[in-house]
């Protein structure tokens, strides 16, 4: 049956957010899976992977995101169509005499949106290297490159398999919009569009002006002048006062003086020209709720002994002020050891920890049930496998295209959790096979509910909590196997929400979806293998990799917050930290209170339809602090001055320049600063011990109680009295 193009392409998405970035029309025609996509893909994709781990053990830290990596891919694409031979080879018939052509025409959307497929679920650091050093450093186990490797790959992968899994439900309707895309696909239509306003600026010369001054920009916080990234000028004034420094401080305080100029702090949870106004206003209430509100307020009445710590820090700390020991209570077999315990001390947590947790047990149940009300009708609907919604045009246009048949998803599932087995049991990490299972059904069980919140807000939900809780109660004292069940489980998700972003923009620019899976599965794996060489590399020849004071600010904050997670999960167990009794033991009504949470919004709603709170997402205020720590309180507070600017003052007040420009802007922004900081390093900093400015500007930041971690009261000699 012939495919009516001509009354198809009258309609559009029922959506206007779609309907004003996706186009309606599709060529069939247009060459995909080119050697020129291939080479461009992997060369950003590799050297994107690889300069994100070098970054991860930074703070501050610049991250190269896919949408910068699709306009650096452009001209790229651009020069090849210009230089290679339009020649056609063809291969002999004894090697199935495909044709193959350098050079099929111009460089075309299909082939660059390849492009940031693969880069989009290839160049974030892998969480489970995070494990990796910190099993390494702090639990002295023996990791080799093929362990890393293999570990890191599985990990990567078995998230593959659910999304296939999960189209229907999460790739297939209208309403799952996944607002991500939609920047991707402006910027893409954007760039092949071509189109020049008459006495405007083209987007790409704007990109390069932007891209240019944040470059040259950034030498100033980053290198010359550094009080600027950590600009707490109200520490500085009253440099001894310590709650104005836990208030207004940026080291360690909850960033209340709102200002930097460090694009990297600014942006440090995601750029914010990128995240939609109302999930930055959810957001932020929630980052105000709870940790300018309530978390001050358990400090300062030193609640379960809080105001004896720093109020925000990422390390676990001990009854007598100082970093928990963790040595002091392992045996000789890296096991928990319960008499050094009771004779050294329990465990303490820092007050943004304390909240963390706290909100990380609350947003377990609540999303749950916000799944079940607002998305049950459409989940049984998909069981019975009735269609969950009318096809738009972007649905009918993909059927032109040979499906990804169920079973090749399936088959990547078990292929990755069987590799995963390998590793446990090659390696002797301690894992059993049985607690493999439970890891993997962890993720089943919550790709859904975070799916739907990732597709209408562009917010990923994590498992770390019951991810470690379940190894933490199951495999008790072990911290090694804590850490890979949860780098496991918690990756698994991670990655099925970016396999099935992808997909979904896959079939917004009517990419054949067997494309988008063999340039997914092949670049994360490739990605992978250089991920763990430049980790490798890094530990092997970075002096004092990991401290506090490393020269070029390689402190390795998420393995700082990684490793304290173990302590508190893996080696001293759930039990002693939040069972009966214990310190942290009213956490746990959190549990109850969030299955409850969602109910009045969604009652309400539903008897006023019309009304604002139809609008509110509980989980995703829950969720909008899960950077919190190792972020601080500035990353929160200057992200959403800035977010305030151009996604709500500019937008509102000249619509046209936003649509524009603004996404370009985050691009160019997040290009220029994190080639400076590679430039920086590896010219001024790295060699030969490094060049450094010892001026005013680069210290006065350092001689306060923020930056020095200082807590509200003194530790009683003797230490905190035990309960």
């Amino acid at each position: 049956m012939e495919f009516d193009f001509d009354a198809v392409n009258e309609e559009d998405s029922p959506f206007p957010e779609v309907r004003a970035s996706v186009s309606n029309i599709d060529d069939p025609d247009m060459p995909v899976m080119t050697l020129r996509m291939w080479i461009i893909g992997l060369l950003l994709s590799l050297v994107g992977g690889s300069m994100n781990v070098f970054f991860n053990f930074r703070q501050p830290a610049a991250n190269v995101t896919p949408l910068a990596l699709v306009v650096i891919g452009y001209p790229m694409g651009k020069f090849f169509a210009f230089v290679l031979p339009i020649s056609t080879y063809r291969f002999p018939r004894w090697l199935g005499g495909f044709e193959l052509s350098l050079n099929p025409g111009p460089w075309n959307i299909k082939e660059h949106v390849l492009v940031y497929i693969m880069a989009n679920v290839s160049i974030g650091t892998p969480y489970a290297i995070n494990a990796i050093v910190v099993a390494q450093m702090n639990y002295n186990f023996q990791a080799s490159y093929w362990f890393s490797a293999l570990l890191v790959v599985a990990t990567q992968l078995t998230g593959f398999g659910l999304a296939g899994i999960c189209r229907r439900f999460l790739v297939q309707p209208p309403s799952m919009v996944w607002p991500q895309n939609l920047v991707t696909c402006t910027l893409l239509n954007t760039l092949h569009a071509e189109e020049e306003e008459q006495g405007g600026i083209s987007r790409y010369r704007y990109f390069l002006y932007v891209l240019g001054g944040a470059f040259f920009f950034w030498f100033i916080p980053g290198y010359l002048f550094q009080a600027l990234s950590i600009f707490s000028w109200i520490c500085w004034i009253l440099p001894n006062n310590i709650p104005v420094n836990q208030l207004f401080g940026v080291s360690s305080g909850m960033g209340m003086s709102v200002l930097t100029f460090d694009w990297t702090e600014i942006a440090w949870i995601g750029s914010p020209l990128m995240f939609p106004w109302w999930a930055q206003v959810h957001m932020f209430l929630g980052f105000v709720l709870f940790f300018w509100i309530v978390t001050p307020s358990m400090y300062y009445t030193n609640t379960w002994n809080l105001a004896y710590f720093p109020m925000n820090d990422d390390n676990p700390y001990d009854r007598y002020g100082d970093v928990y020991n963790v040595s002091r209570v392992l045996d000789s077999q890296n096991r928990f050891n319960e008499t050094a315990y009771n004779d050294y001390s329990p465990l303490y947590l820092p007050a943004t920890y304390a909240m963390a947790y706290l909100l990380a047990f609350a947003l377990s149940t609540c999303v749950l049930v916000h799944t079940v009300l607002y998305h049950g009708r459409s989940l049984w609907n998909g069981v019975k496998r009735i269609r969950v919604e009318q096809d738009d045009i972007h649905a009918k246009l993909m059927r032109q295209y040979p499906e990804v048949p169920d079973w090749w998803y399936w088959i990547s599932f078990v292929v990755f959790f069987l590799l995963m087995v390998v590793v446990v049991e090659v390696w002797h990490t301690s894992v059993p096979v049985w607690a493999l299972l439970l890891s993997v059904m962890l993720p089943s069980l919550y790709v859904l509910p975070s799916g739907f919140i990732y597709a209408m807000t562009g917010q990923a939900v994590t498992l770390n909590l019951l991810a470690q809780i379940i190894p933490g109660t199951l495999i008790a004292g072990n911290p090694v196997a804590n850490m890979i069940f949860k780098a496991y489980s918690t990756q698994t998700l991670s990655e099925a929400n970016s396999f099935v972003q992808d997909l979904k923009l896959g079939h917004y620019v009517k990419v054949p979806p067997r494309a988008t899976f063999v340039v997914q599965a092949v670049g994360t794996v490739l990605a992978s293998l250089i991920q763990v060489g430049v980790k490798q590399w890094m530990f092997d020849n970075v002096p004092d990799i990991c401290s506090p004071d490393q020269a070029s600010f390689l402190t390795c904050p998420h393995n700082s917050v990684y490793f304290t997670a173990s302590a508190v999960w893996g080696l001293i167990g759930p039990t002693r930290q939040f069972g009966k009794g214990a310190l942290y033991s009213p956490e746990l009504y959190a549990i109850i209170i969030g299955a409850f949470l969602p109910l009045p919004f969604w009652l309400w709603q539903r008897r006023y339809p019309n009304s604002w709170v139809r609008f509110v997402s509980t989980p995703v205020v829950l969720n909008g602090v899960y950077a919190i720590p190792p972020a601080a309180g500035i990353n929160y507070s200057s992200w959403f001055a800035t977010g305030f600017v151009f996604q709500y003052l500019i937008r509102k007040k000249n619509f046209a320049w936003w649509s524009k420009f603004n996404y370009v802007t985050s691009a160019a922004l997040d290009s220029g600063t994190i080639l400076s900081a590679l430039v920086i390093f590896f010219t001024l900093q790295y060699p030969n011990g490094g060049v450094y400015l010892n001026w005013w500007g680069n210290t006065v930041y350092q001689n306060t109680a923020d930056y020095s971690r200082l807590a509200l009261k003194k530790i009683p000699s003797g230490g905190i009295p035990l309960q």
